[in-house]
């Protein structure tokens, strides 16, 4: 289907291939998706935490100092380097872990490295809840990132190839969900234990059950058919195949192990360096894209709400208790709205889900700037009352539903299905990476950019909003229902991508 004459869907893109929902299939893919709740339960419970007075005594008393001044500049209260870099940190170790994890997954398979990245992000559970001092506790945000930055490389790529392309958008939503799940579970968390004195420390140590629960579950489940073909596991592969697939659709189960034999044999065939090759010009559409979507996705601000949200809301009038409430529910929506994108992703598609999203979040961040600057004003010395404030939360629960069913679940989906399979490693690594880098930056400079630009640091993410709308309105093909070993074929007919690919499936 084409939207103003810009994209095109590929008939029988998919090989002819009826891959059948089986409970195997669904059961895998719920595991996999599952190490989304480490990434999710991380970003939920770093914005809890710095809130909670003991552990701003202990780690940060001048924010502290700062956030109980008779009449402080709401905007400024929380700029802090080093309390950004305790959130942040974690983004520069995800941002190595998932280059790293490129080679991982190429030489030992995408289960290993989600159950290694379990193993690294629970060992760092352990050393944050029981940090001493500022070291320690970034020594365990270090290990932390390590942890999200295998899972996050590996899982996505694992959906995409195991899950039936018919169903694919709505299996690989599957991750974003649980990410969901771990902010909620955080926040909740954070509720619960904010006015206790150890309070950080349970929330901070407890990152360490959903890291045992996905490595658990990974314990139990096969490498993918694809990543057992490029390391040469031929009759593993075909075991894992018609363990997903059923055994009693054998002659599509034996159609698709041929495809993907001969995907294999083609990457097999042309092995060099994935980095190297990335940059050929063939593969430029599929390299802008995987660079775009993680860029724009932290550019919509979405971060900053989960991070700083608990922030935030004390900023504009709430006390602790009610911020984390209004954080709770910031997550709930965001979880229910990644429930609908489940659901609608294969029917509506990628493209009308970003552009319907970006629209909606756009409106959102305007609003919520108008609203500050009319309340509290440039000076950030205004008052705001409840009835305005309740206004800012509901604004940025409409906020975080557009992008709980669009640039949530598909940025993580999108790069992870668009890429051959020999620079399928590779091409996620560098989106995550990109992602981990982005993230790092915003997180690093959020606070300082809501002091220096007020309510303009809304206006400036909803500019960005708007250009990445435009940018997949013009340059983004519909991928819904295609298998990923054919993929090349919307490129190859894109108004614009097409003058630099090549009819080669390789």
């Amino acid at each position: 289907m084409a939207i103003g004459g810009l994209a095109l869907d590929v008939a029988g893109g998919s090989g002819n291939i009826d891959a059948k929902i089986t409970a195997a299939v669904v059961m895998t893919c719920v595991v996999v998706a599952s190490s989304g709740l480490i990434f999710g339960y991380d970003i939920g419970i770093s914005g809890g935490v710095t809130t909670m007075k003991p552990f701003l005594e202990k780690f940060f008393p001048t924010v502290l100092k700062r956030a109980t001044e008779a009449k402080p500049n709401v905007y400024c209260v929380y700029d802090s380097q080093l309390l950004t870099a305790f959130t942040s940190s974690l983004y520069v170790a995800g941002l190595v872990a998932s280059l790293v994890a490129s080679r991982l997954t190429a030489a030992y398979g995408r289960r290993t490295t989600m159950i290694l990245g379990g193993l690294t992000f629970l060992f760092g559970a352990v050393i944050s809840g029981l940090a001493a001092n500022i070291a320690m506790l970034l020594s365990g945000r270090i290990l932390l990132g390590f942890g999200v930055g295998f899972t996050n490389q590996a899982a996505p790529v694992y959906l995409s190839e195991v899950a039936p392309p018919k169903w694919r958008g709505a299996f690989n939503t599957g991750f974003q969900f649980f990410i969901g799940v771990g902010v909620v579970a955080a926040n909740f968390l954070n509720y619960l234990t904010g006015n206790h004195r150890n309070g950080w420390r349970i929330s901070l140590g407890l990152a360490a059950l959903p890291a045992v629960i996905m490595t658990f579950g990974c314990l139990f489940i096969s490498d993918t058919p694809s990543s057992l073909l490029a390391r040469g596991n031929h009759d593993h592969a075909r075991v894992s195949l018609f363990k997903i697939r059923g055994a009693k659709n054998r002659a599509d189960v034996e159609a698709e192990l041929a495809e993907l034999v001969k995907a294999s044999q083609l990457a097999i065939e042309a092995r060099a360096e994935p980095f190297k090759t990335i940059l050929n010009r063939q593969y430029r559409p599929q390299l802008v894209v995987a660079v775009a979507i993680p860029c724009f996705q932290q550019l919509t601000g979405i971060t900053i709400n989960a991070f700083y949200a608990p922030v935030l809301f004390r900023s504009v009038g709430f006390g602790s208790g009610p911020a984390l409430i209004a954080t709770l529910i910031l997550g709930l929506v965001n979880l229910g709205s990644v429930l609908v994108s489940t659901m609608v992703i294969d029917r509506f598609g990628r493209r009308f889900l970003f552009i319907a999203g970006g629209i909606q979040m756009f409106v959102c961040q305007v609003a919520v700037a108008a609203l500050l600057a009319a309340t509290v004003g440039a000076a950030g010395d205004g008052e705001m009352t409840k009835g305005y404030a309740v206004t800012v939360v509901v604004l940025l629960c409409i906020y975080a539903a557009g992008f709980g069913w669009s640039w949530g679940p598909l940025s993580w989906l999108v790069p992870s299905e668009i890429f051959p399979l020999k620079l399928r490693p590779a091409g996620q690594s560098l989106s995550v990476a990109l992602n981990f880098a982005v993230t790092f930056l915003i997180a690093q400079t959020f606070l300082a950019t809501l002091c220096h630009f007020k309510f303009g640091a809304f206006l400036f993410y909803g500019g960005w909003i708007l250009l990445m709308t435009v940018f997949v309105v013009m340059f983004l093909p519909e991928t819904k229902g295609i298998h990923v070993d054919y993929m090349y074929q919307v490129w190859e007919k894109h108004w614009f991508w097409g003058r630099f690919t090549k009819s080669t499936s390789t």
